[in-house]
């Protein structure tokens, strides 16, 4: 499966949801929608990390379809291609080569381990940080006018999920709902550490 057809988007027309899913079918629903009304002006998000995608919507639903049909992956260079391993080429410095040769395994199977470490280390404050940004990205296009927009954004970058719920309360229900989506990881305050 390719990285586009996992990754989720939601299409948003006003404070109504149009669609959420993979990109091809969010594309051909909001095509529907603007087919169906065409004064409409709707905004399409990568449903994790908020940020606004551009779509070629001309045409029509089967055109729109075919644009974002998954392309087939390219010739796969050395590696293990059955793990998902593909060979890539790293610059080290001698010292680093001297200690990593005197570490046992081989270099590979070293620098995975640090850098699995490395990401439990830091994955709490990072998926934090993350769900804010992402939260923020969508809340800014979408609810930029929605009263108590500014304390919302204060209150999720304080983590304060109470208030953040309480602020956004008063927001249409899909525009709140998918804010709060978003927002959810930033409030894992106690996982982050």
């Amino acid at each position: 499966m390719s990285e586009t057809a996992e990754r989720q988007y939601v299409a948003f027309a006003g404070p109504e949801r149009i669609a959420t899913g993979e990109l091809v079918d969010v594309a051909a629903a909001v095509r529907r929608a603007l087919d169906a009304e065409p004064t409409l002006q709707p905004l399409i998000f990568d449903a994790e990390t908020g940020e606004q995608t551009d779509v070629d919507l001309r045409g029509s639903e089967a055109d729109v379809r075919a644009r974002l049909a998954p392309v087939p992956p390219a010739p796969r260079s050395p590696g293990r291609p059955k793990l998902g391993v593909v060979a890539r080429e790293v610059t080290l410095l001698p010292r680093h080569w001297e200690w990593l040769a005197s570490q046992p395994g081989s270099a590979s199977v070293t620098l995975r381990k640090l850098v699995d470490a490395a990401r439990k280390a830091g994955d709490g404050a990072n998926r934090v940080r993350l769900a804010q940004e992402a939260a923020y990205r969508f809340m800014n296009t979408v609810a930029g006018n929605e009263a108590g927009f500014e304390e919302a954004t204060r209150a999720l970058f304080a983590s304060d999920a109470e208030r953040f719920s309480a602020i956004t309360e008063a927001w249409p229900i899909d525009v709140r709902a998918e804010a709060r989506r978003m927002a959810e990881d930033a409030f894992a305050v106690g996982d982050a550490s």
